[in-house]
């Protein structure tokens, strides 16, 4: 007779399997782990595939019922977009842990490994991990739908300037890109005399008003047209209209002032100078030193006009310069420019210097101008003046010659010109042949005017490399510590490779 051994007893502290006999430790449900998960899924009714909305425009994702959000890939705010849609599923679990499960950048798949808990038979705890893939779905939102209708707008922003130079519109476009301004508009479009800016909402529109009724001298206007009503929802759809007029004088402007608002800005001369335009309009005396800002609100009041065309400025030679001490401040007189230097000096025009024929002015430029310079101005003494005020004046009390700045050699300046702007993307219509020389000229008030650089954002130019100044001419220029590095981001802003896969 054969003997069978008997079974292998059951380690210390364990039990059999009910289900298969394997040793286990102790559990509430008395089955191993295999046996358990064969006959309980904590997963089931939890969606293993799943769908999100993608807009390659904006690269934002849609959040439902209607919000789009910024993502990057692999984010949290993706891990909880992804989340919020099996969210319902997941009450009767809980959710240990959560993260992405790499996939290929062009796949248009993104892939959710998820770890859940579950009591289940006899108060047994069973842990699972399981993956969740997303598709992911292009879809234009509706922000992207009225860009690209471009007709479809509620608001529009005309601004407007009634002047033939454009300096004072492209130091504004400067300002709208550094705080940008322009990320609500729908479209840009370019005229001759100004800008319109179009907008999906009339709060934006309002918005982008306040923003240049504080930067820049100006007044609006606002109308709307109603397009369509509901009476039964009682729903009226409008269409808004901002007018903005800024005022129509631009830095190196010479202007006559009211004999009113002159002496209630400190017994200023008539004839001024316009050295700069931010949120006021500034003036300098050319004969005193005497500065004064004008508001908006002022200027409305006491209105004034430029003399001169900018393309009226005249070349004129130094021959000789002396600088004047500080006068005597009259009675009620403003405040002085401490940048400023005040001068006499005796001047000839480059396209008269076969002839004797000087001319005699007062300047503010005598802390930058030796003998010899050259430097442009304007000739009030062989012109005729159609101005209000000006006709009134005394012709004793008005200047020969008024000089505005030194003259450089502009296309040296262009060349070794290491830095650049940003422009906006706007549709051009009517754009003049002269804009390229204004824009240069807006170009070189920057480089001369400190104050101004600070409210602009200048990117480092790398293509062309620093010179050493021991060949300088003396033309102004800008530092480096000035510039900005300008960022360049190859990858999409979705993160990583992911443009790849959502283009």
């Amino acid at each position: 007779m054969e003997y069978l051994p008997a079974p292998a007893a059951p380690a210390q502290g364990h039990i059999l399997c009910c289900q298969c006999g394997v040793p286990i430790p102790p559990n509430p449900a008395n089955m191993c782990v295999g046996c358990l998960r064969a006959q309980v899924d904590i997963t089931e009714g939890i969606p293993k595939q799943g769908t999100v909305h993608f807009c390659k425009q904006c690269e934002r994702y849609l959040q439902p019922p209607g919000t789009w959000i910024h993502c990057a890939l692999e984010s949290r705010e993706l891990l909880a977009l992804c989340l919020k849609k099996i969210k319902a599923s997941l009450s009767k679990v809980r959710l240990i842990d959560a993260g992405f499960i790499w996939t290929e950048p062009h796949s248009k798949r993104l892939k959710l490994k998820l770890t859940v808990q579950k009591e289940v038979i006899n108060g047994a705890v069973l842990q699972q991990v399981f993956v969740v893939e997303y598709v992911v779905q292009s879809q234009m939102c509706e922000d992207c739908h009225r860009i690209e209708a471009k007709d479809f707008w509620k608001a529009v922003v005309q601004v407007r300037q009634k002047t033939l130079h454009k300096k004072t519109f492209y130091y504004l476009e400067q300002l709208i890109l550094k705080h940008r301004l322009h990320q609500n508009t729908l479209r840009i479009k370019e005229i001759h005399d100004g800008l319109d800016f179009y907008y999906s909402s009339k709060q934006h529109a309002q918005k982008m008003v306040d923003f240049l009724q504080s930067t820049v001298p100006s007044r609006s206007k606002s109308s709307q047209r109603l397009i369509s009503h509901d009476i039964h929802s009682n729903v009226y759809n409008y269409k808004s209209t901002f007018s903005v007029e800024i005022v129509p004088i631009c830095k190196d402007n010479v202007v006559c002032l009211s004999p009113r608002l002159a002496q209630s800005l400190g017994n200023m001369s008539q004839i001024c100078v316009c050295i700069r335009v931010t949120s006021t309009i500034h003036l300098i005396d050319p004969r005193t030193l005497q500065i004064a800002e004008i508001d908006g609100n002022t200027y409305w009041r006491h209105p004034f006009h430029s003399l001169f065309h900018p393309k009226q400025l005249e070349e004129f030679l130094i021959m000789d310069i002396n600088r004047v001490q500080e006068k005597k401040k009259g009675a009620g007189a403003g405040a002085r420019s401490n940048k400023h230097t005040l001068a006499e000096a005796w001047v000839r025009k480059t396209s008269e210097l076969d002839t004797d024929h000087q001319y005699f002015c007062c300047t503010h430029l005598g802390h930058i101008l030796n003998p010899g310079d050259l430097v442009l101005g304007f000739d009030l003494a062989n012109c005729n003046l159609n101005d209000e005020f000006a006709n009134k004046m005394n012709p004793q009390h008005i200047p020969d010659v008024v000089l505005i700045k030194k003259s450089y050699d502009r296309c040296k300046r262009q060349r070794r010109r290491n830095w650049r702007l940003k422009e906006l993307e706007r549709d051009r219509e009517g754009t003049d042949t002269d804009d390229e020389r204004q824009y240069q000229d807006f170009l070189e008030d920057l480089e001369e005017d400190e104050t101004i650089r600070k409210n602009v954002n200048i990117y480092r130019n790398a293509d062309i490399p620093v010179e050493s100044d021991t060949d300088d001419d003396g033309a102004p220029r800008i530092s480096l510590a000035e510039m900005l590095e300008d960022l360049h981001i190859s990858q999409d802003a979705t993160g990583g490779e992911g443009a790849e896969m959502l283009t």
